[in-house]
Formats: structure tokens, sequence, C-alpha cells
């Protein structure tokens, strides 16, 4: 009786406490409530119901595998896992390599360098439609790419002994590496601006005292970028490495757009849409992308949000 007595005291006193609580915190609820809200609807609850589908089959229904071993069994998946590592590690190259050479050369003082920066802003406010638009008009048959290998070939052909002739090609039609190419360089013009502010942000950073420091140590210039530069820019690589990783696999648009080789977007959503009309085997491909992009957020949060916390 005792026992209970003492039972039925901490649930009366629990009560109380609990109220109060949400009393004093009702402004606070309230605020986070359509946060909560959003991030269920449609973040989490998509999400499970992806997973629902990708152990699902119209016949044998929730609990089977048969639509990721029909996808694995698929040559064209398997192509178009190939296609969108390849794609992703050409932007993510291209994007560090320009990124980093813009944001040296901005970080530079010049007349116009604020116009500058803000023409470089510029790819982020085109959509990413229009944006593969314009690449077709440089990279299509008859896009401004053949006309200046065409000229270039063409003064090359003037040497004596030269025979050097040009024909125009197709690159986003071509298929292959030519198409690959093409889309990696319009992703890199897409999210160029992004990349150079990232690395623009981290010149920015280092104190002018370890110049300094290295110019009365008697470094030349090379040794100051790669002693001195480069190391207090690994966070920044790391970070915007990271980041546009995340964004590069789920590539869907300019592929579209621009090419005949497909990617895991585009497999995904030839799957989803009609003819198809399979929204399993579409649901376990797009639980393997899930999963894809998964490892780049962690590998986010241990190496760059905890070296932002700690620091």
């Amino acid at each position: 009786m005792a026992g209970d007595a003492a039972a039925i005291g901490r649930l009366t006193q629990g009560q109380p406490r609990a109220a109060s609580w949400f009393r004093r915190h009702t402004f606070e609820i309230v605020l986070v409530l359509p946060l909560v809200a959003y991030i269920t609807v449609l973040t989490i609850a998509p999400i499970l119901d992806t997973f629902r589908l990708s152990f699902s089959a119209p016949k044998t229904g929730f609990g089977t595998l048969d639509s990721y071993q029909a996808i694995f069994k698929d040559t064209v998946f398997r192509h178009a896992v190939i296609n969108t590592i390849i794609v992703a590690l050409l932007s993510l190259v291209l994007e560090v390599g320009v990124g980093l050479a813009i944001a040296l050369t901005l970080h530079v003082k010049f007349f116009g360098r604020g116009f500058v920066r803000t023409v470089m802003l510029v790819p982020l406010g085109v959509p990413t439609i229009v944006s593969g638009a314009v690449m077709l008009l440089i990279f299509q048959r008859s896009g401004y790419m053949n006309s200046i290998l065409g000229l270039f070939t063409g003064l090359i052909d003037r040497i004596p002994g030269v025979n050097l002739k040009w024909t125009n090609v197709s690159w986003t039609a071509a298929g292959g590496w030519r198409t690959l190419f093409t889309i990696a360089i319009a992703d890199m013009w897409k999210v160029l601006p992004i990349m150079t502010l990232i690395f623009l942000a981290g010149l920015q950073s280092i104190p002018e005292d370890v110049y300094e420091a290295a110019d009365v140590d008697g470094a030349t210039k090379w040794q100051r970028f790669t002693r001195v530069t480069l190391p207090l820019l690994v966070p920044f690589f790391t970070m915007a490495l990271i980041l546009r990783a995340i964004d590069a696999f789920r590539i869907f648009e300019l592929a579209l757009v621009l090419g005949t080789e497909p990617v895991l977007g585009t497999y995904i959503s030839g799957k989803y849409r009609p003819p198809v009309n399979d929204p399993f085997t579409s649901g376990a491909a797009s639980i393997i992308l899930f999963g894809i992009i998964m490892v780049f957020i962690l590998l986010y949060l241990k190496f760059v949000a905890r070296f932002q916390v700690e620091r």
C-alpha cells in the first residue's frame, strides 16, 4: 500500500511538472511545430514511403528484394551508376581547380574587382534548365565550341606541311566521355560561384601576419602558396568537396537536357514516369542514391561540422 501511494504521488507530481514545462515553453513549441511538420511531411514521410516501395513488388507486396535484384541485373542501371560517379568526379576536379584559380585572382586587389565578383554570381541566378539550354548553344553540332575548334584547326592548317581538318561533333549526342565531359562542364559553370566564394572566404580568413613571417624567412611566391596558403585552406577544401559531392551525385536536369548517357537521376525518373510506371525499381534505385548521399553527409558531419565546432 505504501508503494502504491508513493507511485500515485510521483504521478501527480509529474503531471503538474509536465504541464508547467509546456506552459513555460509554449512560445518555443509554437515556433518549432511548423519546422517539425515540414520535415515530417516533406522529408521523413517520403523517405519512409520510398523505403517501403523499394522492398515491395506488384505480386508479392512488401518484404521482398525483387526490385533490388532487378536493378542490379539491369545493365542500364550499372551504366548509370558508373556515369554518375564519373560526372561527379569530373565536376569536383573542375570546380575545385577553376574555383580556386578564380578565388586567388579575386583575392588580389585590382580595378573593377567588385564588378567582376558580381558577374561571377550570375550563374547562381540562372535556372538549371536554362543553363542546360545555354550549354546546348555551346556544345551542339552548330555551337560555339565547334566554331572555335574549327577556327583553331584552320589556323594550324595554314602551316606548311600540316594537313589538319576539323569535323563538327555534337558533343551532347556523341555519347561516351564527350557527353559526360559536357555535363561536367555545365555542372561546373552552374555551381562555380559557390566554390569560388568558399575559397575566397578561406583566403580572406588567413592572417596577413602569416604571409609577413613567410616573407621574412625569404619564402618565394610559390613557397607561400604551397606551404602557407594551401595548408590553411584544407578545411575549406574539405567543406567544398563534401558539400559539392552531396549535390553532384544527384545531378538530373543537366543530364536530362544535355546527355544521351544515363545517370542515376535520369534512370530513377525514367523508371517512375510513363511509359514504364514502375515505382518499385525506381524506389530501390532512389534508396541506393540516398545511401551514397548519406555517406557524404556523414563525412561532412565528421570532418567539417566537428572542425567548425572545435574551432
